[in-house]
């Protein structure tokens, strides 16, 4: 069994093209309905034009919507891996824990800080070549995301799934995180084991979570946290369709201001012999943390992926095309053989 990979994603839009082509055709249809009643009734039409068929308006739409369909699909050019090799690679384990508390809702930096955190990690997955990533998400408590993996396409379709609702309990589970890191690694000799921390690093249990980062260090993970935020912090919005309805109280009914607390991550990362890196600019922090991992040995290990991918678009235009000559071939007036018939019951009694 062979897996697809979408080539050109962005064809897709050309579909937005076939609503609009309905609903032109809805309304080109009730504007000569209306004309044809000002210049004669119906009785007279069917007498004037006695082949002209309901039907086959409708069947032509439909063929050039299928048409533009398999188009659109030909130019995204679907790819399939015929069949499945094993590769050698060299690189570093990498975990991103990726906090998705409320807190990680504000718009302190833009657009807020968790869809800052998933663009930076999207960016850092794009600048790897032959390492393993693995993703944790956490809040009150922490939950694998993705296993330790090559599939960056996969990664990259579960980072943009994170949202602040995946988690009930809230809080900042950092040290959850931390732990749940540990089982990620799945050699205890490997030295280049990386783990990712990114939060505005408030509302944290600070009781264990700096002896979860001495335990991580001493199994031989060093701990880079991210920043995302900012020290004068910010509201807490509440949303509904995209739009803001109101901001996150406390008990006493004031605006809750949720700001970056550094000094938390930064003493985690001291802990675990790694680096605290600001995250507000996400070129920056890319840069930083990729030079950290080219300066870490690299592990060989083998992986197994498809290979030979082929295009499939051909099929698709060859579909595209029969559906337009199916189109150019079908007139709008009846077909005699389908007019004795009267299966759409054209016929007027």
């Amino acid at each position: 069994m062979g897996i697809y990979f979408l080539e050109h994603k962005i064809y897709f839009w050309l579909l937005v093209i076939i609503p609009v082509l309905v609903v032109i055709a809805i309304a080109n249809f009730w504007w000569r309905k209306r004309t044809q009643k000002k210049f004669a009734d119906s009785n007279l039409l069917d007498r004037l034009a006695p082949n002209r068929s309901v039907f086959k308006p409708v069947l032509k739409l439909i063929f050039i919507s299928l048409a533009l369909s398999c188009l659109a699909i030909a130019l995204v050019n679907p790819k399939m891996g015929s069949k499945m090799e094993t590769v050698k690679r060299e690189g570093v384990d990498l975990v991103f824990a990726l906090d998705v508390s409320k807190s990680m809702l504000a718009e302190d930096i833009a657009p807020n800080r968790l869809e800052k955190s998933q663009r930076l990690v999207s960016q850092i997955i794009d600048n790897l070549v032959g390492d393993r990533i693995g993703i944790i998400a956490y809040a009150g408590s922490a939950f694998p995301q993705l296993p330790i993996t090559t599939d960056y396409a996969s990664g990259k379709t579960f980072l943009q799934a994170l949202n602040t609702d995946m988690v009930s309990s809230q809080g900042t589970a950092i040290a959850d995180a931390i732990d749940l890191a540990k089982t990620y690694y799945n050699d205890a000799e490997q030295t280049n084991r990386v783990l990712v921390l990114i939060s505005d690093g408030e509302d944290h249990d600070s009781s264990n979570v700096e002896d979860a980062a001495e335990e991580a260090a001493q199994e031989g993970i060093k701990i880079i946290t991210i920043g995302v935020g900012t020290e004068k912090g910010g509201p807490i919005p509440l949303k509904r369709n995209g739009i803001v309805q109101s901001y996150k109280k406390d008990k006493e009914g004031e605006t809750v201001i949720t700001r970056l607390v550094p000094s938390t991550l930064k003493d985690i990362a001291d802990e675990a012999k790694g680096e605290y890196i600001d995250g507000s600019n996400t070129q920056q922090a890319v840069d930083k943390i990729i030079a950290l991992l080219q300066n870490m040995d690299k592990k060989e290990f083998e992986a197994k992926q498809f290979a030979d991918f082929k295009d499939q678009f051909q099929w698709f235009l060859g579909a595209a095309l029969l559906f337009l000559l199916l189109d150019i071939f079908v007139l709008d007036r009846r077909t005699l053989w389908v007019k004795k018939m009267d299966l759409f019951k054209e016929k007027k009694s």
